[in-house]
């Protein structure tokens, strides 16, 4: 639940999406910032919380962040029909969010399915990107991690309190790699939400587990897409998502490619980490310098 001082760190928004569906957003900063606008892209199944320490401290540095939940998920509206859970209809509910801000061209955070999100707008739109971060993901998703994430989300663990709630995520994520324990209850807080009967149960529709199925289509020429863009690749270094030689192969093909490994991190990193931060930063500061120069 919001309190009165998280309003005074960012606001949030009900929007429709084209099939009338509500979405939710916070929105983070000085809507006039000069800086390039940050759009910030979660996991499969998480939501805006994910990135609320990464945008409190971007916002205080000046730079408006935006943070929307996915259909399906945090508090989102649920979809009547599941197949609009697929990666080809959240693109197009970005393009119509950021038409509905008024934002022509941000940097990206893309966290697991966000980064793959984030290509999509690199097809889409490609004019739209100033820089990208991909954290913990690449045009190769490794087949134990999807399969192991499947197994997780597929089906609702109600939990009867939060230290329950809390203890199976440790449980189930040993190598999430959070810092300390007020960050797992922030993460426990965004993975869950008390239903009517009084136990805590998944924040999203169980259903998009089933945008998974089918076999995984040849992500390289996305990846290709942000051929102009500046990316920041980011992997964990014990991710079972976006292997090693991925990355590697991803460095082959992109030269230029930004590339940090989280030591010790399974999937994904919070992107708080010190090195983290500094990267990100870094790879802002192209981004402000490129607009800079364009004006």
């Amino acid at each position: 639940m919001t309190s009165p001082g998280d309003r005074d760190v960012y606001r949030e928004r009900l929007w429709h999406a084209a099939d009338d569906l509500p979405l939710y957003l916070r929105d983070y900063g000085d809507p006039y910032a000069a800086r390039t606008p940050m759009l910030c892209l979660s996991g499969l199944t998480r939501n805006a919380a994910d990135f609320d320490t990464v945008a409190r401290r971007l916002a205080a540095g000046g730079r408006r962040v935006i943070c929307p939940d996915y259909r399906g998920r945090g508090r989102s509206g649920r979809a009547a029909d599941w197949r609009t859970y697929a990666p080809p209809r959240l693109v197009a509910d970005l393009l119509d969010l950021l038409a509905m801000l008024d934002l022509h061209r941000v940097a990206v955070i893309g966290t697991s399915l966000g980064g793959l999100l984030a290509m999509g707008l690199a097809v889409a739109r490609p004019s739209v990107l100033a820089a990208v971060v991909l954290n913990d993901v690449g045009p190769d998703v490794h087949a134990k991690g999807l399969g192991r994430i499947a197994d997780f989300i597929r089906r609702d663990r109600p939990q009867p309190d939060w230290e329950s709630a809390e203890a199976e995520l440790r449980r189930r994520l040993p190598t999430l790699g959070l810092a300390d324990d007020d960050a797992w209850r922030r993460f426990t807080r965004g993975t869950y939400r008390e239903g009517a009967d009084g136990r805590l149960h998944f924040d999203w529709d169980v259903r998009l587990v089933r945008t998974l199925g089918g076999p995984v289509p040849d992500l390289w020429p996305l990846f290709g897409a942000l051929a102009r863009v500046p990316v920041l690749a980011v992997r964990g270094g014990v991710s079972d998502v976006l292997t090693a030689a991925t990355l590697q192969r991803m460095g082959a093909t992109r030269p230029d490619l930004r590339a940090l490994v989280v030591p010790g991190v399974g999937h994904a990193p919070s992107l708080d980490e010190p090195e983290c931060r500094a990267a990100i930063d870094d790879l802002l500061r192209t981004a402000d310098n490129k607009i800079d120069t364009e004006h």
